[in-house]
């Protein structure tokens, strides 16, 4: 049943039922009796959770979950000191370049109180997309798909269930201006030896652009992002598209390549 499909998709997602009632435009009695199969979706109901939950809307509409997810697993053929490298579809020596970004991004500006997950997202895509438009090469590499709020990291979630695990960030969930917030906290400092000083001072100005934002102004400004904006709902974005942003967005001086 679509009804049940959506209380998956909700909790796979952590979102509260409030916060989609909000989206919808309804309260959240009513939206509970589309989750109890007791009201039926509009049209426009079904197309907006659709494109909360990054998932075409045909595929939505016959309760396929196609949206993009990364998971971590150990490789149990090698030895017990080479099980810490982790696959996942961020290239293998970028995991630790990822874990270390998070954690000077965190450490430099998670205490804002705008900076929840939304926030972050946003951060790290503009750290990766702007750092590959500069020098044509990879920070991270994450994979980054298009979904309602805006370009989403997918092997975000995996990454950082397995450092609240071994205890390198926390998770606190609250409210900022009444809507709920989950923040990411930095419990031990990043090792900035993984990452390069062109790297940091890259990392620090997009902090510095970005970071005052709260999460409504950086989906707005990452909406009109040209990569955001070619991309399919629910596909990863593309890095080569960097190539056709604006002046807007840009962050190369193409002129003095001439």
């Amino acid at each position: 049943m679509l009804s049940k499909f959506i209380q998956q998709l909700r909790k796979k997602n952590n979102l509260t039922q409030e916060f989609l009632a909000s989206e919808l435009g309804i309260s959240r009695p009513t939206y509970m009796q589309i989750e109890q199969g007791e009201r039926d979706l509009t049209i426009t109901e079904a197309e907006k959770l659709a494109s909360i939950f990054g998932i075409p809307f045909e595929d939505f509409r016959h309760g396929k979950d196609s949206s993009a997810t990364a998971e971590i697993k150990e490789d149990k053929t090698k030895s017990k000191t080479e099980r810490q490298e982790i696959r996942i579809s961020v290239p293998q020596k970028n995991l630790k370049k990822f874990k270390e970004v998070l954690l000077y991004v965190l450490s430099k500006v998670g205490g804002k109180p705008n900076v929840g997950e939304a926030v972050i997202y946003k951060l790290l895509y503009f750290i990766d997309f702007d750092f590959y438009e500069k020098f044509e090469e990879q920070l991270v590499g994450a994979t980054y798909i298009k979904n309602h709020y805006g370009p989403t990291p997918v092997e975000f979630k995996a990454v950082v269930d397995d450092m609240i695990k071994n205890g390198e960030v926390v998770k606190v969930e609250g409210k900022y201006f009444n809507y709920p917030q989950r923040k990411y906290l930095a419990v031990r400092r990043p090792n900035l030896d993984v990452l390069s000083g062109r790297e940091i001072e890259h990392i620090d100005d997009v902090l510095a652009r970005l970071s005052d934002k709260n999460a409504k102004e950086m989906e707005n400004y990452s909406h009109e992002d040209i990569p955001w904006k070619t991309a399919e709902d629910g596909k990863p974005l593309s890095y080569e598209s960097v190539f056709y942003r604006d002046e807007h967005y840009s962050v190369r001086n193409y002129e003095d390549e001439l």
